[in-house]
């Protein structure tokens, strides 16, 4: 690569006039733009030299690839005379260029509390889905299951008990994530969601204290009243521990922050809190009744620009909150679930029909890894991928989006648990509506991948534009070694732990696999092995990523955790140097994952073949459980 090419390439594309500041990671350039509107994505897009390019809280990404990226951006700062700085800086940097929107700020609190529960309420609302199957008539006959199998009653009542559970005692689990994200003791906060959702509560009845009637009321299931609980314990938590001395902090902070937040919220703000939410949550049921059909065809226009915004994530406190209603007998259900299905599908479609208009080989690869993605419900992928790049794919998506939800609406399709809102949903929704789901689902996929191919079709200029013009030559370099084997070179794991589809990971740069392909694994020790044996071309001073080359010319990135270069090294050690030649299972270094964790950062290894491209296919050897040194990934020259 011609890393100065590169580098004048880039500043070209972006407006050296536009660059505020710039900082790198193992892969990537990370740059804090002025305004996102002047970037020429076309330039990037068509640049050899550029794996990928996305967008994330202020900071403009563009995927180099370990090893280029050093020098490019030593290139990048040479040209622009732009002061160096660390990752940690540039998200201060960032930070202070996006202005304050305390709508989004809000959004972005209930999505950093709830985003950590939803594996939780998925595993929840899936049991309920089994128990909806087990016991709903007229499914697999007049019958429900458990009437003609009697045997399985025992079954189906463990199954109950298992789905309730983390809706019941959903308060725990927010009082956890919640003092979390506000600064207080996690543990102090699952007391807090314990004492509301005490079996003494159920009972009802009165307390006489303070010269007061309080009102006895249980808060399981309830969400804005554990917010306002464990915010206030926050709060509490916070003054007591600059107030008081160390000698005493450590036994009264505790004791006097759960009893003052103990009695205000039974006493104030239990109460108000559950009203607010009873309103709320009454009030989206009166709008559903009211528009009906209407209502949901036009949410399903827009969900997906919803999505754009973020504002969908703090959709998971709400559909709490109508799946508790309808439990308890009252209210109309999760059709908040429903819509989001209809949506999520339609950009998987949309999707879908670029794999098949595109001739461009990187967008193929990109559109069929983020279709997949999208029909399963998680729409990132191919929104940001693939959809909003070429433009069309996302307005063609919301027509097939609107007409399924507004089908939806109108057959009543409601879930009546969380899940994986996509084609799978259909375990969420209410035993009777099944096939109507289904049928929404199928028209949403249907006429969002026509209208997509037929405009495509019209339109091939928009898919398939005419290639740029050719980049200067680069300079003199000795090419780098192609994989001569005839027979698949074999990647060993660098650490035990789980294996993982790397489209699992939290990170588009990895998930859609723009560095190359490979796998993940989710690590059980710190020890970092060679996964093959040949010599290490880029070794971080941050010791948290490394690349190698092989003997046989394959080129593999193993990187320790997401975003773990904002540590500058610390929990990390090492024990090789870029140029040292190294045999398949020697230590390369260490990392501290229980400090990582604590630090707040994800300590997925990926293991990644950056040269994907001279191979005909990467394949998994092993899932599940694996143990450093076992072969992971094939490449198959």
């Amino acid at each position: 690569m011609n890393h100065k090419q590169v580098a004048t390439d880039v500043i070209n594309a972006v407006g050296r006039e536009n660059l505020v500041a710039a900082a790198h990671c193992a892969t990537r350039l990370r740059l804090v733009l002025k305004d996102d509107e002047k970037i020429n994505q076309a330039a990037l897009d068509a640049n050899d030299g550029v794996k990928g390019t996305f967008k994330t809280n202020g900071q403009y990404q563009i995927i180099i690839g370990p090893g280029d990226v050093n020098n490019v951006y030593d290139e990048l700062i040479k040209q622009t005379g732009l002061q160096e700085v660390s990752t940690d800086d540039l998200k201060q940097i960032a930070a202070k260029n996006q202005k304050f929107n305390p709508v989004m700020a809000f959004i972005k609190l209930l999505s950093d509390i709830f985003v950590p529960l939803i594996p939780a309420l998925v595993a929840g609302g899936l049991l309920m889905a089994l128990n909806n199957v087990l016991t709903a008539t007229d499914l697999f006959g007049p019958k429900s299951v458990i009437q003609m199998y009697p045997a399985l009653k025992g079954l189906e009542q463990m199954v109950a008990v298992m789905s309730a559970a983390p809706y019941v005692f959903l308060p725990i689990l927010v009082g956890i994530s919640g003092a979390k994200r506000f600064g207080a003791n996690q543990f102090l906060g699952a007391v807090v969601g314990m004492m509301m959702t005490a079996p003494a509560l159920a009972d009802g009845g009165t307390w006489h204290a303070f010269g007061l009637n309080i009102a006895i009321q249980s808060y399981t299931g309830q969400v804005i009243p554990a917010l306002a609980a464990v915010y206030l314990l926050s709060i509490f938590e916070k003054w007591l521990h600059k107030k008081l001395p160390a000698a005493v902090d450590f036994t009264f902070t505790p004791l006097i922050s759960v009893l003052l937040t103990g009695f205000l919220t039974f006493i104030v703000v239990g109460p108000v809190m559950k009203e607010l939410s009873d309103w709320l949550t009454n009030g989206i049921v009166w709008v559903y009744s009211t528009l009906g059909f209407i209502g949901t065809g036009i949410f399903g226009a827009v969900y997906s620009p919803i999505v754009l915004t973020g504002l969908h994530q703090s959709f998971p406190a709400i559909e709490t909150q109508l799946i508790t209603a309808f439990k308890d007998g009252h209210g109309a259900g999760d059709f908040i679930f429903v819509v989001a299905s209809m949506a999520n599908v339609a950009q998987g479609a949309a999707t879908t029909a670029i794999y098949f208009l595109t001739k461009d080989q990187k967008m193929k690869g990109l559109s069929s890894s983020a279709a997949i993605s999208a029909l399963l419900g998680i729409t990132e992928p191919a929104l940001f991928g693939v959809n909003l790049k070429l433009k069309f794919p996302f307005f063609c998506a919301l027509i097939g989006s609107c007409v399924a939800a507004t089908l939806a609406g109108l057959f009543h399709v409601i879930a009546v648990s969380m899940g994986s809102a996509g084609f799978i949903g259909f375990l969420s929704i209410d035993a009777h509506s099944i096939p109507l789901y289904l049928l929404c689902e199928v028209v949403s996929f249907a006429i969002a991948f026509a209208v997509t191919f037929l405009y495509g079709k019209t339109h091939h200029q928009l898919v398939n534009p005419a290639p740029a013009a050719p980049a200067p030559a680069p300079e003199k370099a000795v090419a780098a070694a192609a994989p001569t084997a005839t027979t698949a070179s074999e990647i060993l794991s660098p650490v035990s732990g789980t294996v993982e589809a790397l489209s699992q990971v939290n990170d588009a740069v990895f998930s859609q696999k723009m560095m190359g392909d490979g796998a993940a694994v989710i690590p059980t020790d710190g020890t970092i092995h060679a996964p093959v044996t040949g010599t290490i071309t880029v070794a971080y001073e941050t010791k948290h990523a490394y690349g190698l080359t092989a003997d046989d010319g394959t080129e593999v990135l193993i990187h320790v955790g997401l975003d773990t270069v904002n540590l500058k090294g610390q929990h990390f050690t090492t024990q090789v140097a870029q140029g040292q030649h190294v045999n398949a299972g020697e230590i390369l270094g260490t990392a501290d994952l229980a400090a990582i964790k604590a630090a707040g950062y994800d300590p997925t290894v990926m293991v990644v073949i950056t040269n994907s491209n001279q191979y005909q296919a990467i394949e998994p050897l092993t899932s599940g459980t694996v143990n450093a040194g076992d072969q992971l990934l094939a490449a198959q020259a």
